[in-house]
């Protein structure tokens, strides 16, 4: 083995996800920490930004669940473990893990995985192959609901695990900073948008997906139209991701209530920093519990008062009534009379929330406390090695 630290990160894509932007803040924190920096990825959009002098890149299928391209990727990740002397592999996801399992057994090295959602399955099956996220060395839960869950769902493995613990997940408060965005930013998002800047936005970031709670929401802004009679404009802000279906039902619902001038469906937004600023309420609507709620974070980073389902993460990642609001899951009535209140706030109390929010972002969820932490854990496998 070599005296200095190699560490080879392997996920599907590299897109605008939690998992994937936790590796690649990562990566660029080892690089800067002298430590070899690999990435093995199919694709994604923040490959672009990827510091390539810093970070070294390799593109491989791991995307695919086709077992025997799986096999060829366990063979070609063997080889590439080799020829740079890695010393760490830490997978972030199911298919990608079993090759890394595979490679790593063949290789003799350290295997970290990284749990970033519930996995849940329906069969003996669907179990074992989440299992491989539960056989390496360093089992990483990503908040204390996932630790609970694993404990709970997978307790004939947790006896198996080597190490588990509990790594919160970060963001770049940095880049999620409402004094880094200008006024002509804001300007030119609106309009991009279509919309006027004459009545409160409410946004919803997220993938188009049933338990993202896009129908929840239409739901709640209609009883607010039949109820409240509150002017404004709503943006549904995510990528369909080839669910043609669902966003047509979505659609649908949005003729029925006569909702065409005060909803937008937005497919993405590369600075989702700006995306928040414009915006009076964030919602987190999920109807199944997140793995973290890195909306709710990143709302909280921004200042932005967050309305969350009170299940799964967002129950760690927001002081109820403090930095944000949690509603009751799954219930209209509830999420609709939540925005009414937060748009019914006066400015005063909107911006010490705000000032609250960031300062509990700040202390338990900065980018900087979950590099330093996986780096720590990478040390202390590191030494075991020589």
């Amino acid at each position: 083995m070599s005296s200095k630290l190699k560490v080879l990160q392997v996920i599907p894509r590299l897109g605008y996800g939690g998992a994937e932007t936790g590796c690649y803040d990562l990566a660029h924190y080892l690089a800067e920490n002298k430590v070899g920096s690999f990435i093995v990825t199919s694709g994604g959009e923040l490959i672009k930004y990827l510091n390539k002098k810093k970070v070294k890149l390799i593109r491989l299928p791991v995307q695919s669940k086709n077992p025997i391209l799986m096999l060829i990727n366990s063979i070609i990740l063997s080889i590439v473990i080799l020829i740079f002397n890695i010393d760490i592999v830490h997978a972030r996801s199911r298919a990608p893990a079993w090759s890394c399992l595979i490679a790593t057994r063949l290789t003799r090295r350290k295997f970290v995985t990284t749990f970033h959602g519930t996995y849940n399955f329906n069969n003996k099956i669907k179990k074992f192959y989440n299992s491989v996220m539960l056989r390496s060395d360093l089992v990483i839960a990503g908040s204390n609901f996932i630790f609970s869950h694993i404990n709970e769902k997978y307790s004939d493995y947790v006896s198996g695990i080597k190490k588990f613990m509990v790594i919160f997940r970060g963001i770049n408060t940095e880049y999620f900073h409402s004094t880094k965005i200008n006024h002509r930013d804001e300007e030119k998002i609106i309009k991009q948008w279509g919309i006027k800047n004459d009545r409160p936005i409410i946004l919803l970031p997220g993938r188009l997906t049933s338990w993202k709670g896009q129908e929840l929401f239409i739901e709640a802004l209609n009883r607010i139209n039949e109820h409240y009679k509150f002017p404004f404009y709503a943006i549904i802000l995510g990528s369909d991701q080839g669910r043609k279906i669902y966003k047509k039902k979505l659609e649908s619902l949005v003729d029925r209530y006569r909702l065409h001038e005060s909803l937008k469906f937005i497919e993405k937004c590369e600075l989702m920093p700006i995306a928040y600023k414009v915006s009076r309420i964030v919602i987190s609507a999920s109807i199944e519990p997140e793995a973290f709620g890195r909306v709710s974070v990143e709302a909280q980073s921004m200042e932005k008062p967050i309305i969350a389902s009170n299940i799964g993460g967002s129950i760690e990642t927001i002081i109820d009534n403090k930095t944000g609001f949690l509603f009751e899951n799954k219930n209209v009535e509830k999420l609709a009379d939540k925005i009414v209140h937060v748009l019914n706030l006066d400015r005063q109390t909107l911006e010490s929330m705000g000032t609250e929010a960031r300062k509990h972002v700040l202390k338990k969820f900065e980018i900087e406390k979950m590099c330093f932490s996986t780096y720590t854990e990478y040390k202390k496998l590191f030494k075991k090695i020589n």
